[in-house]
């Protein structure tokens, strides 16, 4: 996150209510202690992968390919996930092996199952859940069915497999403060829950809102 974006925002926080979501345009640090505590956190925050391929040019040059621009400079590590696992009784954070989060033994995997792709074959989400380390098999190409519209997206499939995993009743708050695409929200409204998320970058903030206010209009057809 750049200083210019945060500046951008920060002052001036957009609200907009789409059926059960609530979706903030705005700093996550500063909105989110201000909102009502949800039942649980859901979110793939940034982590600094970019730094993690500074070494060699080619591994740098490699990742500035996959992302599609140069090192993103929204992906930068940010202390503020620390204190999400105390924001609410149940937290899955993806990449949370790149922060000093505590000992736990409830991780999920995203097995991409391509072997030969161009960056990991798996993610790890932490959680504070208490239950045995669990997979979901989904081919990174897969998202093109979804179409893929943020660098670092996730399949809605995939959210939805956390949201299940986190076993919360029925119209549980869920809060997403690094929204990205919204394929949390999207996953959180498919399942009938209520859901809040937060995005610091325009450009994805509002294709978070055309996804959602898509996922509402279906739902309301069923």
């Amino acid at each position: 996150m750049t200083a210019a974006i945060i500046s951008a925002v920060s002052h001036s926080p957009r609200r907009e209510v789409i059926g059960d979501a609530e979706l903030w345009l705005g700093d996550c640090r500063e909105i989110a202690p201000t909102l009502p505590r949800p039942d649980a956190i859901i979110t793939d925050p940034p982590f600094g992968t970019s730094e993690l391929w500074s070494g060699a040019p080619s591994e740098k040059g490699r990742w500035n390919n996959f992302l599609g621009s140069s090192i993103a400079q929204w992906d930068k590590y940010d202390e503020f996930v620390l204190s999400l696992p105390g924001m609410a009784e149940k937290v899955i954070l993806w990449g949370g092996q790149f922060y000093p989060l505590p000992t736990s033994r409830g991780w999920l995997v995203w097995n991409k199952i391509i072997r030969n792709f161009s960056t990991s074959v798996c993610e790890l989400a932490w959680t504070n859940i208490p239950m045995p380390v669990d997979a979901f098999d989904y081919s990174h190409g897969q998202l093109a069915t979804e179409g893929k519209e943020h660098p670092t997206q996730k399949p809605v499939a995939l959210m939805r497999f956390c949201i299940l995993k986190a076993k919360l009743g029925s119209g549980s708050l869920i809060l997403d403060p690094y929204l990205g695409s919204g394929s949390t929200g999207v996953a959180a409204l498919s399942l009938g829950h209520r859901f809040v998320g937060i995005e610091i970058e325009p450009h994805y903030f509002d294709i978070a809102c055309r996804r959602i206010e898509a996922e509402a209009r279906q739902g309301k057809l069923f």
